[in-house]
């Protein structure tokens, strides 16, 4: 797999898991769960956003 499909990829999981730990938290008043969601769904866009970055330079 290419480096820039892989940080897609990557960044799109690290997103959606971020998303999940942060509506958690949300539902169970846990302001650490929602804190480190949304740090990892932010994570998550950065990195996908450097895998399209990678592929329009044509890495």
């Amino acid at each position: 797999m290419k480096p820039s499909t892989q940080d897609r990829t990557e960044g799109k999981v690290h997103e959606v898991k971020g998303r999940i730990k942060e509506e958690v938290g949300k539902v169970t008043n846990d302001p650490n769960l929602e804190v480190n969601g949304n740090t990892e769904k932010n994570a998550g866009k950065v990195q996908k956003w450097i895998g399209q970055a990678e592929k329009a330079v044509g890495k």
